[in-house]
């Protein structure tokens, strides 16, 4: 739910900065467009805005889930290296007690 909160938000922002923009853009044309010719190309400018926003975000999304899987590998092999150093290390320690008490 909070995601879809976060969300509706975000989307909201962006259209109000595409908004923004839109009417930076069209201010200088005022002269030459009627009413509807600027409530039109507002729109148009909004809504690209709007998609173009939408496939950045889909490219962050998709490169944080790829980098998650990296990450997620790395762990995964460095605890496995882990868990052989700690067992390596208690075979050793076993086997020098052995040795000394042999040797005692």
């Amino acid at each position: 739910m909070v995601d879809r909160i976060e969300g509706f938000l975000l989307v909201e922002a962006t259209r109000e900065e595409g908004r923004t923009a839109a009417g930076r853009f069209c201010a200088p044309l005022d002269p030459w467009l009627t009413e509807a010719q600027r409530a039109e190309l507002e729109r148009r400018f909004e809504a690209e805005y709007l998609a173009l926003a939408r496939r950045s975000w889909e490219r962050t999304a998709e490169r944080a889930r790829e980098l998650r899987a990296e990450y997620e590998e790395r762990y995964r092999v460095l605890r496995c290296r882990m868990l052989a150093a700690g067992l390596l290390a208690c075979a050793g320690l076993v086997a020098v007690a052995g040795i000394v008490a042999v040797v005692s």
